[in-house]
């Protein structure tokens, strides 16, 4: 029993030493050098501080200055900017979820309901022909994580017209920069091309 004991416990010691340690400095020091501003979260700096992160989305939105009943400030969409999917967590990126609803939830029906309704109301009086048919899902439904940054781009098309009619830009401009911001598929053929909405939106301002 002893030697039993023994044994687990160097084993315990070793593993904790070479998976515990060794092993995430190695992968870190390699990450590091590799791929710095990756390794360190893709963090975007605007005159030396950090604004955000390349991978994860932010609620760009107007304070109302109102609560609702539960004492959570009310926010509506800021129309000078390009929104992300909906987030089931205000886009916190300490607690990312996907929102669980399943075809068979009576939940999704409404909550896609409102979101559907909340999207055309803010881009419909900058594209009068716009109806839901046209909407594209990814614009009422949530990611996988609550926080992707991505949209699609048939998604971004829709917003162009109110970006630039609200900031006063050509449109044509506002396209260029969508396209600037555009990633393309993963390894040229996985997934689709997603438009990067909190550097897109980042990009605006600076042109501003």
């Amino acid at each position: 029993m002893k030697r039993d004991l023994v044994s687990s416990v160097l084993g315990v010691v070793v593993l904790t030493i070479l998976l515990g340690l060794a092993y995430p400095l190695v992968v870190t020091g390699v990450s590091r050098v590799a791929w710095p501003n990756k390794s360190d979260g893709s963090q975007i700096t605007v005159g030396g501080k950090v604004v955000g992160s390349k991978q994860l989305a932010q609620p760009w939105v107007i304070d109302t200055h109102r609560k609702d009943a539960d004492g959570n400030e009310i926010t509506k969409p800021d129309p000078k900017y390009f929104q992300p999917r909906p987030s089931a967590d205000g886009y916190n990126p300490a607690g990312t979820y996907f929102s669980n609803r399943g075809p068979n939830d009576a939940a999704a029906r409404y909550f896609y309901r409102d979101q559907l309704a909340a999207y055309l109301a803010l881009e419909r009086p900058y594209d009068e022909g716009l109806t839901a048919a046209r909407v594209p899902v990814d614009a009422v439904t949530t990611s996988g994580s609550g926080v992707d940054p991505l949209i699609s781009k048939a998604n971004a098309a829709i917003q162009v017209r109110r970006v630039a009619a609200v900031r006063h830009l050509p449109l044509a401009t506002v396209r260029r920069l969508v396209a600037r911001n555009t990633d393309d598929r993963d390894l040229g053929f996985m997934g689709e091309p997603g438009v990067n909405t909190t550097t897109l939106n980042l990009a605006l301002d600076r042109l501003s």
